[in-house]
């Protein structure tokens, strides 16, 4: 084993160089006694485990047995050291990244440099997440732990064939990134595609974390439809390995991001697999059905209203009998871009008020719109049923696109009408079948068509039947059965 500094003054000097000398608090270095060997020990205040640490230096005070003088001091760390994780260094960049990571650091007299990972990050406890709630199912959910994540998915997948990969990413910033996978499940294009785009990030800091780490990984640029799922539902992302999917997991996260994905991904939820078959079927085509409403029925409803000629006798009651003083396209877009305003102030207002907001926004602006004149009662109608409808989407990233796309589909049939209205759904699928995100057609298995894996989509199967990865994943071993 090689020295890294020349002596434990050196080691000092290098410290104090990388963080100032009195610059920064949480930056310790403290001089211990450790048996009968002076020794530095280096450690970010805060992300060390204070009560280890306390034991530690407990444990190592001298004794008086000349048995731990033989030696070195490497060997005599290496030997006597009464802690299962600790390592030596032999970079200095090494030695660095591993202090800001929350390990500690010790440097002997002769210059030898060990890491101890007592690391005891900040953070919540594993909660229920607020977006995937289920009736019936664990409550627990990812943390800002990256080492509670993995936790959490190895707990549920007790198999030697699970990995989690570690990377570092940034220049500056360091951000640790988990690539998890079942060997011999996952596809090997797939993981070098991602090891590959880890090692072309060139930034100084993933501040935003999964979000940042997927418009590096994919290329999103202003592409609105979602290219990745994110989950926060340990049992989610393990049923997702087992399928043959990767989860990249990201420091200071609590959502993990689960490739590749298609359209129909996002539309899934746990709570169908909670439920029997024949419910879990129902209760996915009803939000099937929901997705689509929500992006047709007030583009639709307004080509009706406009256009009287495609009404049939049955549906004459549909549309305004007086249109008012404010156009019927204009009165459309004010309420649906008033209520995801109404939906963005709820997120931003405390708890308690949040109630009472909605409550006011629901009865006095909505019925006093009416009052005056600014919207008829149709107009809110419909907008409030789009609105729930696009609620009932489980990815909140895939509910936002579907609400871009119910404007452009609006104006469209403003300008246009009919032709309009039907171009526009063209124009849209067209788009999502030239998708192709790590290689994957978006609209699989509708585009291309392959029925038994759609018939899979449009219905929960029972657990007993057997059911191979799905394609996508370009699984080595497609076959689930062990």
């Amino acid at each position: 084993m090689e020295k890294l500094f020349q002596s434990m003054k050196e080691g000092e000097e290098w410290f104090e160089a990388c963080f100032g000398q009195d610059e920064t608090f949480d930056a310790t270095a403290r001089s211990v006694h450790l048996w009968d060997m002076p020794s530095l020990l280096l450690y970010i205040n805060g992300l060390v485990d204070g009560i280890v640490i306390t034991t530690l230096l407990t444990e190592m005070q001298w004794n008086g047995d000349g048995k731990i003088l033989e030696g070195d001091g490497a060997e005599r760390f290496l030997s006597f050291f009464p802690y299962h994780a600790i390592t030596a260094a032999i970079e200095k960049k090494e030695l660095l990244k591993s202090i800001l990571s929350g390990q500690a650091a010790i440097i002997t007299p002769d210059g030898y440099a060990f890491l101890i990972d007592i690391r005891s990050y900040p953070g919540r406890q594993p909660e229920e997440p607020d977006n995937e709630k289920v009736i019936r199912g664990s409550r627990d959910g990812f943390t800002e732990n990256i080492l509670t994540n993995t936790a959490l998915v190895r707990r549920r997948l007790r198999t030697e064939d699970l990995r989690f990969e570690m990377h570092n990413t940034s220049v500056s910033g360091k951000t640790d990134v988990v690539l998890a996978f079942i060997q011999g499940a996952a596809s090997k294009k797939h993981l070098a595609y991602i090891r590959d785009r880890l090692d072309a990030i060139c930034t100084d800091g993933l501040t935003m974390t999964d979000k940042s780490l997927e418009e590096f990984l994919f290329k999103q640029g202003f592409h609105p439809v979602p290219f990745v799922r994110f989950t926060e539902r340990p049992d989610i992302c393990a049923a997702h390995l087992l399928e043959g999917n990767i989860a990249i997991m990201v420091d200071t996260s609590p959502s993990v991001i689960l490739v590749p994905v298609t359209l129909f991904y996002h539309l899934q939820h746990a709570e169908e697999y909670r439920q029997a078959p024949l419910i879990g079927t129902a209760v996915r085509l009803m939000r099937f059905s929901g997705t689509a409403l929500s992006l047709i029925l007030l583009p639709f409803w307004y080509l009706l209203a406009t256009e009287n000629k495609y009404l049939p006798d049955i549906l004459s009651y549909i549309g305004p009998k007086e249109l008012g003083e404010v156009p019927l396209l204009i009165q459309l877009l004010l309420a649906d871009i008033g209520i995801e305003v109404l939906r963005m102030a709820a997120i931003h207002t405390p708890t308690p008020m949040s109630t009472a907001m909605g409550l006011v926004a629901a009865i006095v602006i909505g019925q006093v719109a009416i009052d005056v004149g600014l919207f008829t009662p149709e107009v809110v109608l419909y907008a409030a049923l789009s609105a729930i409808l696009t609620f009932a989407i489980p990815s909140y990233e895939l509910s936002i696109t579907t609400k871009i796309f119910r404007i452009c589909i609006l104006l469209l049939t403003a300008l246009l009408g009919a032709p309009g209205f039907f171009l526009s759904l063209v124009v849209i699928f067209y788009y999502l079948c030239a998708l192709k995100p790590m290689d994957v057609p978006y609209l699989w298995p509708a585009v291309p068509f392959f029925p038994k894996a759609m018939l899979r989509i449009l219905i929960r199967f029972p657990m007993t039947v057997d059911k191979p990865r799905p394609f996508i994943t370009d699984s080595p071993d497609r076959d689930r059965v062990s």
